[in-house]
């Protein structure tokens, strides 16, 4: 055997050691019951880190899940890898580049009202960013990429209803929605920065939505809003754009259009108060209401 292929061996050989040490002290660390932002923080890698080494056999990945479980029993500064430790494509960069602005912006207040999607939306990143760099599990790049979206849409919401009083908060797998003491429906519906498109799990949420209200809705009316990054006017068009989104998505699904009215308000309803030209995922939305 050639000195070559046995520097090769022992080279692999380190390699695999090195990944595989942290793994297999992570093992060592009792299992919790999570009831903070860290010990969420801790179950969702660990359990990534598990599914990579036993599952996938990918050591590479289950060294980085392993490295920040066990991190975020030290700490809670943990954060999203940043977008320059991947190597993916530019047409698929982008997106992941917006998903981690989102994410930060609402990193310290999640951290408070919604410990355990923050943690899920960390690590659900991180495994988007993960398959994308990998590129051929494309089930795997949907799956982690629905759990991040999933998980913010939950923190949005967190945030938004903590702005409103006297709401009664109705939950299930698929969707939240809120009825106030007039017994009056509404869905929020969430965009990304500067888009009025929606993601296949904003489309399955309102699937649910119709499945579950449709009927005992007679009129639709969709509220567009922004955020107010960007002008006025600008902010009032792609706010009724959004609504517009909305409208055909409802108009696919049977609604006749007599019983759809959209409205654009722009950025003078936000859910969240900020100061002008100031992104906040939380008011990139559309509200469905049902009309008396």
């Amino acid at each position: 055997m050639s000195i070559k292929i046995i520097s090769f061996y022992i080279l692999s050989l380190l390699i695999l050691t090195s990944c595989s040490s942290s793994y297999n002290e992570l093992k060592k660390t009792d299992n919790i019951t999570p009831s903070n932002f860290q010990e969420y923080l801790y179950i969702e890698y660990k359990n990534r880190a598990i599914f990579e080494a036993e599952e996938m056999h990918d050591w590479n990945s289950a060294k980085l899940y392993s490295e920040k479980a066990l991190r975020s029993l030290k700490s809670d500064l943990i954060y999203p890898e940043k977008n320059s430790n991947w190597k993916i494509s530019l047409n698929k960069i982008n997106e992941i580049k917006v998903a981690h602005t989102n994410l930060l912006s609402i990193y310290n207040e999640a951290k408070i009202i919604d410990p355990k999607n923050l943690a899920i939306a960390i690590s659900s990143l991180d495994c988007w960013s993960e398959q994308q760099e990998e590129n051929w599990q494309t089930w795997d790049i949907i799956n982690c990429k629905e759990s991040f979206i999933n998980s913010m849409h939950n923190i949005y919401k967190k945030i938004s209803n903590k702005k409103i009083n006297n709401n009664k908060i109705s939950k299930d797998n698929a969707t939240v929605v809120t009825k106030n003491k007039k017994n009056e429906l509404k869905h929020i519906i969430y965009f990304d920065f500067d888009d009025s498109e929606l993601s296949l799990l904003s489309l399955k949420k309102i699937d649910n939505f119709l499945q579950k209200y449709g009927e005992e809705i007679k009129e639709f009316l969709l509220v567009g809003h922004a955020d107010t990054k960007g002008s006025d006017k600008y902010n009032l068009n792609l706010s009724y754009k959004r609504a517009e989104v909305v409208k055909k998505i409802l108009l696919s699904k049977g609604i006749s259009i007599e019983k759809i009215k959209i409205v654009g308000k722009g950025e003078k309803s936000l859910a969240v108060k900020t100061p002008n030209n100031t992104k906040h995922p939380a008011n990139r939305r559309v509200e469905l209401k049902k009309v008396n």
